[in-house]
């Protein structure tokens, strides 16, 4: 049988009966609702307040701000589940590895990735935050920004070489990035990791930009843009809950 701390199993039921009162409840009932003697309730809505677990308005007390980073934590981990059980569907309907990817804050930000052991994802060797000019999914990203937001990028990240096959210079890659057309799905040939190459869709969610993409090795490279096209007529049905993750 498991030692259990007493104290924390009353501090857990006084939260739960302050979370049940959008509008708060006053010191007596919280103890009343929990089943502990008052001056043991005071001591610990006590400590709770100081540690911010809950905030006392007018004579009442309201859950604080460390419960909500707690709930939002939940939610975090819910929502990612949410993602990663959607990308597990996209993969197993196209056959590849599939990638989710958002720029938010200056930066590419990989939400979250499915493979499988026979198709297994590109190794992530070099910083795919720092080398989105080498990658499908960083240049479709950067594709969707306007120009002062990439030059910001690139002054952070400037443009070099990750393989034989990169893009030269941020010339080159401004000259290809004004050539895509709306929409259009952004492939790269070994440019991040030899033997592989990759393809990716941009998705607008609101005034974030995402992408979605695929990876295939090298000798499977004829089927790079039927596996793409089915992967965006797939995107549609679970959009909701790939623009539901960006607010994470």
């Amino acid at each position: 049988m498991p030692t259990l701390i007493g104290s924390v199993q009353r501090a857990l039921r006084l939260l739960e009966a302050a979370g049940s009162h959008g509008e708060g409840a006053p010191a007596k009932q919280l103890a009343r609702e929990a089943g502990l003697p008052l001056p043991t309730a005071y001591h610990l809505l006590r400590t709770l307040t100081h540690e911010g677990y809950l905030r006392r308005e007018g004579g009442v007390f309201v859950l604080g701000a460390a419960a909500g980073r707690l709930a939002g934590g939940g939610l975090q981990q819910k929502r990612r589940s949410m993602i990663l059980d959607s990308l597990a569907h996209f993969r197993d309907a196209v056959g590849a590895p599939v990638y989710f990817a958002v720029f938010r804050d200056g930066e590419i930000e990989l939400m979250g990735v499915s493979d499988t052991p026979a198709n297994p994802a590109v190794e992530e060797w070099a910083d795919f935050r720092a080398t989105g000019h080498a990658h499908a999914i960083g240049q479709c990203l950067l594709a969707q920004l306007d120009e002062e937001t990439r030059k910001d990028y690139y002054d952070r990240h400037p443009v070099e070489a990750v393989t034989q096959y990169t893009v030269r210079d941020q010339r080159a890659l401004e000259h290809r990035i004004g050539s895509l057309g709306r929409m259009q799905p952004v492939t790269e040939r070994q440019e991040y990791a030899l033997g592989t190459v990759c393809a990716a869709i941009p998705i607008t969610v609101g005034d974030t930009a995402a992408t979605m993409a695929i990876s295939l090795p090298l000798h499977q490279e004829e089927r790079l843009l039927c596996v793409v096209d089915r992967l965006r007529s797939e995107v549609g049905a679970l959009l909701s809950t790939l623009s539901f993750s960006i607010s994470i």
